[in-house]
This record gives C-alpha cells, structure tokens and sequence, in this order.
C-alpha cells in the first residue's frame, strides 16, 4: 500500500470532490474531470475553494443578466463579454453546476442577439439621421460662402460660422460614428465652406482698412483746412461749406475716428457761424429804432392813398421813399419785408391810378376810342336801318338778327364810353 492509501477517502458531494493526494474533481454529464489539486488544506478547505470560483463565475453571469435586463449597456458589448466568459466557463477549474452556468449563458445569449439586431436597426437609423443633420450644417455654411463678400453684415456672419462649427463639434463629440469615409467627405466640404468664408472676411475688412485709411486721411486734410478758416469769420462760411460738401463724399473712417473728426470739423464751423450769428444779433440790436422810423413813414404815407390830387400824392409817396431808403436796411430780414410790403400797397395804389390817368389821357389811345366809336356809331345807324327795313317786310327773322346785333354794337359803345 502506498502513502496515500493510508487516508480516508473524502465522501463524495453533488458536484465535486477530492482524492487522497488533494487532487479536485467537478462531475459533468460524462463524468469526473479533473480541476486541479489543493495539497496543503482539508478536503472541506479544497472544495470551498473551488467552489468560490464557481460562485464568481455564477457572479459574473447573474451581473450580465441584471445588466442586459436594466438595458443600461449595448447588446453587442454584453454579448462579446458572454462570449468571453463561456470560455472561461468551459472547462473552467472550478466547482459547481457548469452545465447549468452554460445554459443560462446560451439563453442570455439569445436574447443578447435579437437586442443586438435592435440596437443594430436603431444605430443605423441614427447614422443615417446624423448624416442628414450633418450634411445640414455642411450646406449651410457652404451657402454662408456662396454669398456675395460685399453685401454680407460680417459681424452676424461670422457667429453664424461660429455657431455651426460648434453644433459640427458636438455632433462630433456626442453624435454616433460615422463611416469614415463619409465623416471625412462632409468634413472637406464644411473645412473648406469655412475657409472660404474667412478668406472673404479678411478680404473685406482688409479692403475696409483701406477705404478707411483713405477716408481718414482725406477727412483729417480737410479739418485742418476748416479749423484754417477760422480768422476770416463769418467770410468763410461758403468755403466751409464747400468743406462739408467734399465731407460728406469722403466715405466712412470708422465709427470712433469719425466722431473725433467730426467733432473737430464741426467745432470749425460753429466758430464761424458764431461770427455771423453775433453780427447779426448786433444788426437786429440796430435796427430796433430804424423799425420805428419806418413804421412812423408807414402812418405818414398812409393818408396817400385817399389824395385825389395825383400829382401831389406821387410827391409825397416819393419823398417817404427817399427818406425810406436814407434810413437804410433792417434786421432781421423777414421784419423788413413785412414793412416793405406795407409801403409797397401804397405805391401799388398809387401807380394804379397813374396807369388809369396816362390811359384816359393818352392822344393815341384817344384816336383809338374815337375812331372805335365812329365805326360803332355807324354799324349801329345802319342796323337800326336793317331793322325798319325788316319790320316792314314782315320779316321777323331777318329783325330779330338786326336786332341781336344792334344790342351787341350799342353794349360795345357803351364799353367804349360812347
């Protein structure tokens, strides 16, 4: 008998059990197989342990279970892990119900495969809508780029850019994996829509720049050569205004540069509007007592109007003129237009009744009227003659006429003072 044959065989278990020499078996359906050996402990001490492996990879398959049930993980990665764990299952060292481990692996499985074609369906359906959401984004920054450089608002156009590059990166950052051919397609499309639209920009604000520059130097000539003005005073507002003139037509020099410009440029030409303004205020100050002379000629001149002798109110009217023009211009205008005007009725009157008196009198228009009312004279002598003839004819009609022009003549006679 040997060594080993002196120790007492360890009673059989359900699923396992130990030899003499510490060696460890696990029954399956065809049989004892062998999983290793445990020397150094108890027989109850070699069981325990591998049983302990059992139970972990018991462990492992109840935590694909309970992960694939609460549907917190992708089919697929559950499946790939069930089929590592079958390896390790199958002929594993390890002492328990394997068959029934696998058993329940292969049921998991299944269903882990139908899941899978689920979330195979659903991943594709979100490609194809992250294709479409990112193809999207592709056109329209390639529209941002197709416009026209000189009319696009910068500014908005280049947050629109920015706000679509940042919905590109979350849809990298968060969307599904797209085929990387694809990815890389709709990638140069959006790449190069961008570039163009920052190539534009620099163009445009680098032309602006420019325009500007030429503005500013322009505008900067033409203060200096405003607030050069300023000794001649109110003498210098037409070429002031000139100045604004060429102002205006001298384009933008950007917002900040223009309103330090302008301030100045202004400044110039309040300078000389002042002089004319405190010239005037001194005129009007001076004319306050040429108002009241002239409103005193106004009451001295109105009496002319009702002199019947002519000749003595043209005399009158002419010395009020005189002395109207001695007293000299008054300020401010509109007040000396409203006097005018006033001497002006006058006059008006006056030469009214000369242009009646010269007409009346006139040798030639005399000769006008007299041989006017000879003709009437005669045309109505023998109208009178047509009538009587007719009358006595009996014929009415032919009086009637005589007598329709007869009253004509005789009204033009009177018109005529006839």
């Amino acid at each position: 008998m040997t060594a080993g044959a002196d120790l007492p065989e360890t009673p059989p278990t359900p699923w396992g059990r130990v030899e003499e020499d510490g060696t460890v078996s696990v029954r399956e359906s065809d049989g004892w197989r062998v999983v290793g050996q445990y020397p150094d402990g108890t027989a109850e001490e070699a069981l325990a342990y591998y049983e302990r492996k059992f139970a972990d990879l018991a462990g492992e398959v109840t935590l694909l279970e309970v992960r694939h049930r609460r549907a917190g993980a992708s089919a697929s990665d559950l499946r790939s892990t069930a089929s590592t764990l079958r390896g390790r299952i199958e002929g594993a060292s390890a002492v328990g119900d394997l068959a029934a481990l696998l058993t329940r692996l292969e049921t998991l499985t299944g269903a882990l495969a139908e899941a899978t074609e689920t979330e195979a369906a659903a991943a594709k359906e979100a490609v194809d809508e992250a294709v479409r959401e990112r193809t999207a984004l592709v056109e329209r920054a390639e529209a941002l780029a197709a416009r026209d450089p000189k009319t696009v608002q910068w500014k908005q156009a280049s947050a629109d850019m920015t706000a679509l590059f940042d919905q590109w990166q979350s849809h990298q950052q968060n969307g599904p994996r797209l085929p990387k051919s694809l990815a890389q397609q709709l990638w140069r499309r959006f790449r190069d829509a961008r570039g163009t639209v920052d190539r534009h920009r620099r163009e445009f604000y680098a032309e602006l720049d420019e325009t500007q520059k030429t503005a500013r130097d322009a505008k900067t000539r033409l203060v200096e050569r405003a607030e050069a003005l300023a000794p001649r005073g109110e003498d210098g507002i037409g070429s002031y205004r000139d100045l604004l003139d060429q102002w205006k037509a001298a384009g933008r020099a950007g917002k900040k540069v223009d309103d330090a410009l302008w301030a100045r440029f202004k400044a110039a030409g309040d300078a000389l509007y002042s002089a004319r303004t405190e010239r005037e205020a001194a005129e009007v100050e001076d004319s306050r007592e040429k108002i009241e002379q002239k409103k005193a000629l106004l009451v001295q001149a109105a009496p002319i109007v009702d002199e019947r002798d002519l000749a003595r109110a043209r005399a009158s009217l002419t010395a009020i003129q005189r002395t109207w023009d001695e007293i000299g211009r008054i300020f401010p205008r509109d007040q000396e237009r409203v006097l005018d005007d006033e001497l002006r009725k006058i006059e008006q009157s006056v030469r009214t009744r000369e242009d009646a008196e010269w007409k009346s009198n006139n040798p030639e228009t005399k000769a006008r009227t007299n041989d006017m009312t000879r003709q009437l004279t005669d045309a109505i002598d023998k109208l009178e003659a047509e009538v009587s003839e007719a009358n006595a004819r009996g014929d009415k009609r032919a009086a009637a006429k005589a007598s329709e022009a007869l009253e004509a003549r005789r009204a033009w006679l009177r018109a005529v003072g006839g």
